[in-house]
């Protein structure tokens, strides 16, 4: 693993056109914290204002003082992307700007990621929507998968990808249904390989500086996953939390619920496909078995 100390509350120049400051929130599912991205020279816009911390909200809008920040952008809205926005909003007046999450399908489970219930973009934005600013800018990629409502962000001046949660360097992504995708996700990668472009850069984590050999990479993990459950069912009919821990043998306790939304995520996604079968609707309960 890369050395990655960013320092907490501090604007740090990463590109011509690209500033970061990671709010002080390290846990198992954020690594070092988030980064919050600054695009542009005043005239800017931010990524990922992150979690309600009144230090980080305070720590952006003064290392911005002098600066406008027309845009606020939101890859997501999990817990550590999005309740920073709104406080952020009121304090410099911009516009917040995400994908529709009407549709989004809430777990009675509990998840690895806390949902920003509240989140409610100022501006809805798509697909291939262009965002621009003084001598920058952003389109909008939508990477369903992790979220359905998940967005990349393509830097065009410097072919730099904002790539949020759906590629991170340090760490697998976490796909969490109902509204977590397994199959979306993998479509998802596809989308990005398609795409030439040279850096990524997750909200969590150092750069991605070889990203199509790296998503390549992960897409494939994720379908050794499909064969590895596959192969285990072979054995016999096999609940989720057995397929963990055969699995994740030795799995520290605090990682199980991640682990475990992944599992469940992959075997909805081989029902769907007809390789497995299981003896209910899909749930964490169900017993698994491989079709024949």
């Amino acid at each position: 693993m890369q050395d990655f100390s960013p320092p907490y509350g501090v604007i740090e120049n990463i590109s011509p056109l690209i500033r970061r400051i990671t709010a002080n929130n390290p846990a198992p599912y954020t690594f070092k914290g988030t980064g919050t991205y600054i695009i542009g020279h005043k005239n800017v816009a931010v990524i990922d204002p992150g979690p309600d911390m009144a230090d980080h909200i305070e720590a952006i809008i003064s290392s911005l003082k002098g600066e406008k920040i027309s845009h606020i952008l939101v890859t997501h809205n999990h817990t550590d992307h999005s309740p920073g926005a709104r406080p952020l909003a009121e304090r410099c007046g911009a516009k917040i700007y995400g994908f529709d999450v009407s549709g989004q399908q809430y777990s009675m489970s509990k998840s690895a990621e806390g949902l920003d219930k509240k989140f409610k973009p100022d501006i809805l934005i798509k697909d291939g929507d262009i965002l621009k600013g003084k001598n920058w800018t952003l389109e909008a990629i939508h990477t369903p998968g992790h979220l359905s409502n998940h967005l990349c962000f393509a830097l065009l001046e410097e072919k730099a990808l904002f790539s949020g949660d759906h590629v991170m360097g340090w760490s697998t992504t976490i796909i969490s249904p109902p509204d977590g995708n397994m199959t979306e996700y993998l479509i998802s990668l596809e989308k990005l390989l398609m795409r030439d472009d040279n850096i990524y850069y997750p909200t969590h984590g150092w750069p991605i500086d070889d990203p199509k050999k790296f998503v390549k990479q992960v897409y494939a993990h994720r379908l050794r996953r499909d064969n590895e459950i596959c192969r285990f069912l072979e054995q016999g009919d096999k609940s989720m939390d057995q397929i963990v821990r055969m699995i994740y043998p030795a799995i520290d306790k605090s990682l199980y619920l991640a682990a475990s939304r992944t599992i469940f995520a992959h075997l909805i996604r081989l029902v769907e496909l007809g390789k497995v079968s299981s003896d209910s609707p899909p749930t964490e309960n169900s017993i698994y078995s491989l079709k024949k």
